[in-house]
């Protein structure tokens, strides 16, 4: 039992979520029991070869200015595919960017602005440029290929090859974008650029900036499955027979049509295959086919919060006995119902929705957050006794929705823009695409507290996004967050399937009677402040007592808003806002406050009061007893603290250095509470149920500090330079406690690792969220660490501060890849020749055609050669390009791959090598170092009848 309580302390009070005369469960971070997976985890495969994209990128933070076009040629040019200017050239200098892999938000790295927009948490956002180069290997040619970006904040445009391939006008959906067309192959390199404008918003929220999510390259068949084209959604019917009706949406970019056969089978949790179909198909070229078949499922293991079965289905493509593609697919088996008198049932069982809203920046990492913490934080909701999460408010990571698959935790997914024009429209349908197979999602929203909610406008508006909605999936209820407008004539409630309330419990019983067909919910609750390990409310220096007392103006407090829910059953669940706080929106403060105070838990994850009193009200299957707030009060001896108890327990007796207080029978809603005059010592509280102890916590006064002590979430990474884990920083006492007045500097060092972030749940701290320091905050620091590419062994991070035993911790690091596009080391290719026509006599060397001449002299592209003249003579190719910084300013080399034909080179009007033979062959010069723009001529003899001209790539490589 003390270990136990040791372990809680680390919550800054004891808690005790045993029964005292049973056994102790597993426990997790903090000493809260976390979650188990029940089954292996699936592994998700789209279709054909699916690899990551992150590593290697360059970075520009700020804008670079298109040049100003100017003449005949330039702008002639300019017009045409493939010739982008700028930055988004596929010539242009990057080599001085900074080199990083994705995902990556650049706004948590700036500093804080007081001049800065306060919902936006006072940082600079602005815009900047991201460039890769990409390397197709020649074996590709023929295959569908594409890159998808998850998402880009805020706004983008992509090119590809010097063409625009994609205008995006969202910070929160992926990019899917067909390459095929633009690719090139080979040692012809590819070039990708993205300018990226943060300056935009869309929400009232922290929105970070840049490609903060992944980017993944696929590489399919010709005759391919689509991007998101596999829906495996089972059904039950009346008779309660499962069926599993499997819908392959197909490609085709071959030159006729294809007959090919599809492949559907299904897997169960444990590997065995316990369904299988095939259906013939036909795909058009350059067009798209749909495969649809139904496999019968009996008695299927389903899907719930608390048994989260997992199936897997396997969809493949057969063209001529031959598997040319494969998408494999997570799905499970559940029913969803919402009753207007009952609320919501999960597979026949009610259920009543314990949700919380959750915006999806962590600290330290910003809105790049790597797939492992999306992980962590649905474990700390799901251990705060919640079992769904409202996406607030806009489409979430994929890994967000995989781990609630693989979690139990329910998901209601949120489109970001009420907006049924085409643009926005298309936003919802790819949401709708992406996310139907998830057994997590149990809704749709389509908005969040639009003013036109009211009106018939608002109700024209939603009726076209549910049809949207139901055209792509017909198994989920469709929802609103309405926060005014349900009682006009005409309003959105009209129109959706669950009537979403944010904010109205005074309204709940009068729009259940006069609408007692129609179901409801809260999807948006509360909304009351707290600042983690605050007891007194400070206004002066932005600080909310976190007690339970400090609720907004619109909203209440957690234990009113709960009682709310709870008492009607009519109304299905609620969303509490919010689970974890969240950069920007500082209400009910403005500078310095810099994050929200809304947070059942603080920005790293780590629990206020709120937390324990949801746990004690939400979890019914094992006795719980919380204390708050902790017991260190130097200079308040003999001053009043008010203590709560936060339990499941009936009754609870609460002892101060061994002498009894008082036994109080609990109410579950407003919870036990007491003044007590403080005292250094023990404060001790028990839990009865029927007369019998069952359960303890116990809050000890914690003397000053004297060591450090670091506590990582999971003890085990792979080595794959993606895997992170979030790490605990705490200072002790001597008898080893927890000091929770603790807030001190302290200073981190690794090995075989790197830190990706730092935070304290502070929302008035501006110290910097990268780097090695960070102070303590009320007892708790973060940090974040994340494994080297390709490394294994032990990870080691250190933490030290003044004064004080440093800590260590030791991480172990398993052998592990990502599959993944190699890093590609950018080259200057120079590929923009103009070649003069064919002259019988030999031309000057340094001609040049005249600037509005669009016609006589061409564009050659290196690679190919060109078709034999009958005739022969001479034929004059022409460059001027900028060298990279690095060969302006010590030189390079330039590399000729394959000329065929004698040729003379010149650099600036002056003849620098010659090549005297007919046969293909390479041909290598140096480039003195020079500033500026130089000019490269090649003079060819062409024989009558023979090919001739540059097979193969120019490049200038640097040297040194």
């Amino acid at each position: 039992m003390s270990n136990m309580n040791l372990d809680r302390r680390r919550f800054l009070w004891a808690s005790s979520a045993i029964a005292l005369a049973g056994a102790s469960p597993a426990l997790g971070w903090a000493g809260v029991a976390v979650p188990e997976r029940s089954y292996p985890r699936p592994q998700l495969k789209a279709p054909g070869e699916r690899v990551s994209l992150d590593q290697g990128w360059r970075f520009h933070l700020g804008d670079v200015p298109f040049p100003k076009i100017r003449g005949h040629g330039w702008s002639y040019a300019n017009a045409k595919a493939g010739n982008a200017q700028g930055a988004a050239s596929f010539e242009y200098d990057d080599s001085d960017w900074r080199e990083l892999d994705l995902p990556h938000d650049w706004v948590v790295e700036g500093p804080f602005d007081k001049d800065e927009n306060l919902a936006q948490g006072y940082r600079p956002r602005g815009k900047a440029w991201y460039r890769r180069a990409l390397r197709l290997d020649p074996a590709d040619r023929g295959k569908h290929l594409s890159i998808e970006f998850g998402a880009i904040a805020t706004q983008a445009t992509v090119w590809f090859n010097g063409s625009v391939v994609a205008h995006n006008w969202s910070g929160y959906n992926a990019l899917q974008i067909d390459l095929t067309p633009f690719a090139r192959y080979g040692d012809e390199l590819n070039s990708i650029a993205v300018r990226v404008d943060a300056d935009l918003m869309e929400g009232w929220w922290y929105e970070g900036g840049g490609i903060y999510r992944h980017v993944w390259l696929t590489k399919r068949a010709a005759v391919h499955i689509a991007d998101d084209g596999v829906h495996a959604d089972p059904r039950r019917d009346a008779a309660g027979r499962w069926t599993l009706p499997v819908v392959a949406t197909l490609g085709n970019i071959g030159s006729k049509a294809e007959a090919v056969e599809v492949e559907a089978q299904l897997v169960d949790p444990w590997g065995k295959v316990v369904g299988a179909g095939r259906v013939a198909a036909e795909v058009p070229s350059l067009d798209q086919a749909e495969a649809r078949l139904v496999l019968e499922v009996a008695s299927p293991r389903l899907w719930s919060v608390d048994d989260p079965a997992l199936y897997t289905v396997r969809t493949r493509v057969w063209r001529g006995g031959q598997q040319v593609d494969e998408a494999i697919t997570s799905t499970g088996f559940r029913t969803l119902r919402f009753d207007p008198d009952q609320g919501f049932f999960l597979n026949d069982q009610s259920l009543k929705i314990q949700g919380v809203c959750l915006h999806q920046d962590h600290a330290g990492v910003g809105v790049a957050v790597p797939d492992s913490l999306w992980d962590f934080r649905l474990r700390r909701i799901k251990a705060m006794g919640a079992n769904a999460v409202r996406c607030a408010h806009n489409a979430p990571a994929p890994e967000m929705l995989q781990a609630a698959d693989r979690l139990g935790v329910l998901i209601l997914d949120e489109n970001r823009n009420f907006n049924p024009s085409p643009d926005y429209m298309r936003q919802l349908e790819w949401l709708i695409r992406r996310d139907r197979n998830h057994p997590s999602v149990f809704l749709w929203s389509v908005f969040n507290e639009e003013p036109m909610q009211g009106t018939e406008a608002g109700y024209q508006m939603v009726r076209r996004m549910v049809a949207a909605v139901k055209r792509l999936d017909d198994s989920r209820p469709v929802t609103a967050a309405m926060n005014d407008g349900m009682f006009t004539p005409i309003n959105v409630s009209q129109a959706v399937d669950v009537v979403g309330f944010n904010y109205q419990p005074d309204r709940y019983d009068r729009f259940h009677a006069e609408h007692p067909n129609l179901p409801m919910m809260s999807s948006e609750d509360t909304s009351a402040f707290m600042t983690r390990g605050e007891w007194f409310t400070d206004r002066a220096r932005n600080i909310l007592a976190e007690n339970d007392e400090e609720p907004s103006s619109w909203g209440t407090t957690h234990r009113k808003g709960w009682e709310a829910i709870a008492k009607r059953p009519f109304v299905a669940g609620a969303f509490l806002w919010s689970g974890i706080d969240y950069r920007g929106e500082p209400t009910p403060f403005e500078w310095p406050s810099a994050s929200s105070f809304f947070g059942a838990m603080d920005l790293c994850g780590f629990p206020k009061m709120a937390f324990f009193l949801h746990r004690a009200q939400w979890i019914k299957d094992r006795p719980l007893l919380d204390l708050a707030p902790h017991w260190t009060w130097p200079g308040k001896e003999g001053q009043p603290i008010k203590v709560m108890a936060l339990t499941n327990a009936e009754a609870v007796e609460l002892r101060l250095n061994g002498r009894l207080i008082s036994r109080q029978a609990v109410d579950p809603f407003v919870m036990p509470s007491w003044t007590v005059p403080y005292a250094p010592g023990r404060l001790e509280a028990i839990g009865y149920v029927g007369g019998k102890p069952v359960s303890k916590a116990v809050v000890e006064t914690a003397g000053p500090p004297v060591a450090l002590r670091l506590t990582p979430d999971r003890t085990v990474l792979t080595g794959d330079g993606a895997d992170a884990a979030p790490i605990t920083v705490e200072a002790l006492d001597k008898a080893g406690r927890p000091v929770p007045t603790a807030n001190l500097p302290v200073t981190f060092e690794i090995a075989n690792g790197r830190i990706i972030g730092l935070g304290n749940g502070d929302p008035n701290c501006h110290e910097p969220e990268k780097g090695n320091a960070r102070s303590l905050f009320n007892g708790l620091a973060q940090v974040i660490v994340q494994s080297e590419q390709g490394s294994s062994g032990v990870m080691r991070l250190s933490a030290s501060a003044p004064g004080l035993r440093s800590a260590q911790v030791q991480l172990t690091v398993q052998p592990g890849a990502l599959l993944a596009e190699p890093r590609t080391s950018p080259v200057s290719i120079l590929s923009d020749w103009r070649m003069s026509p064919m002259a019988s006599t030999r031309p000057d060397p340094l001609a040049k055609p005249a600037d509005n001449d669009m016609n006589s002299w061409t564009w050659a592209k290196p690679g190919t050669l060109q078709d034999a003249d009958p005739g022969g003579g001479f034929v004059l190719y022409r460059l001027v390009f900028t060298p990279r910084a690095k060969v302006r300013r010590g030189g390079g080399k330039l590399v000729f791959g394959r000329l065929t034909g004698p040729a003379e080179v010149y650099v600036d009007g002056v003849k620098v090598a010659a090549k005297p033979d007919a046969a293909a062959g390479a041909l290598t010069m140096a480039l003195p170092a020079k500033d500026g723009e130089r000019t490269v001529a090649v003079l060819m003899a062409v024989a009558p009848g023979q090919p001739f001209g540059m097979g193969a790539p120019v490049v200038v490589e640097e040297v040194g």
